[in-house]
């Protein structure tokens, strides 16, 4: 447990996930509201997707509570669990067996979601720490992620935009475009659901 700027940082390991599924819904559908997700999100939805966090035993939830409130409130929350565990797996492993990578060996981050208000205080660098903490204690070989790819010119991209790929590059992970999932979500202001690519970004644990 660590402590920035009167922000608590806590980690959550398998069913004592359950009490934070709630706020971490709520803030999923209000953080991915923002470019480049544009996702319009439910909570029945976030009900359901977030189920296999407290369903896995090796699931980690690392947590940021603002303590400086007068009732303390969760203001971000970042998740990782065994990418063969996650709902998601059976779109996530292809990817990764085809490029010779075992999926029971990988540690998969889910997502990371932080107020706008809260960023810029090294909770971003908290998230990355205890899942890598974790991913490693558990013995698992590499860490990765999945992140959105929208075109340079999408109209919804605000002009002052910044891609996080710095900051996931100087952590150590690597971009790979030929790495490729496909989700499907509906954006904000759109009928119906459409494919997105997600490109994988990877990091070997163990050397």
């Amino acid at each position: 447990m660590a402590e920035l700027g009167g922000v608590r940082i806590q980690v959550v390991r398998g069913t004592l996930a359950e009490p934070y599924l709630d706020a971490l819904a709520r803030l999923r559908i209000e953080v991915f509201r923002e470019f480049p997700y544009l996702y319009d999100g439910s909570a029945e939805y976030e009900r359901g997707y977030l189920r296999s966090y407290a369903a896995s035993a090796r699931s980690t939830l690392v947590i940021a509570v603002d303590e400086t409130l007068d009732a303390p409130e969760v203001v971000g929350v970042s998740t990782a669990l065994p990418l063969c565990d996650h709902d998601d797996a059976e779109s996530l492993a292809p990817a990764l067996q085809q490029a010779g990578y075992d999926p029971e060996q990988t540690y998969y981050f889910g997502e990371s979601v932080l107020r706008r208000t809260y960023r810029g205080r090294g909770i971003g660098h908290a998230f990355f720490d205890a899942r890598e903490q974790a991913a490693r204690a558990l013995g698992f070989a590499r860490a990765t992620f999945c992140a959105v790819e929208r075109p340079a010119d999408h109209p919804a991209r605000p002009h002052d935009y910044v891609p996080h790929d710095a900051f996931w590059t100087r952590r150590g992970y690597v971009r790979r475009a030929d790495l490729v999932a496909r989700f499907a979500w509906r954006d904000l202001g759109d009928a119906h659901e459409t494919q997105k690519p997600m490109v994988f970004w990877l990091k070997e644990l163990v050397a």
